[in-house]
């Protein structure tokens, strides 16, 4: 399975926890947090482990805070494009 299919398998799993997102930000949400990884081991010095547990560290992502993830609230341009117009309040 290639990393776009990851991608795709892990948004759907994202939708099963989160019926607020749509498809495109489900998935843009998976792109980040499978970002977040790498980034993270990159800083530290760390080797990267490979694709599987990425997949994994997003699964686990997901688990703990997939449901609220369309509430996600930052100053950080990098992450603007993930605010949705929605009122929440």
């Amino acid at each position: 399975m290639n990393r776009n299919e990851q991608y795709e398998r892990l948004a759907i799993v994202l939708k099963e926890k989160n019926d607020v997102l749509n498809d495109s930000e489900a998935v843009t949400w998976v792109e980040v947090l499978w970002e977040d990884f790498e980034t993270s081991l990159a800083k530290a010095g760390e080797p990267y482990p490979g694709e599987a547990k990425a997949f994994q560290y997003v699964i686990q992502q997901i688990d703990a805070y997939g449901a609220q993830l369309h509430l996600f609230q930052t100053k950080n341009e990098k992450f603007k494009h993930l605010m949705s117009e929605r009122n929440l309040h």
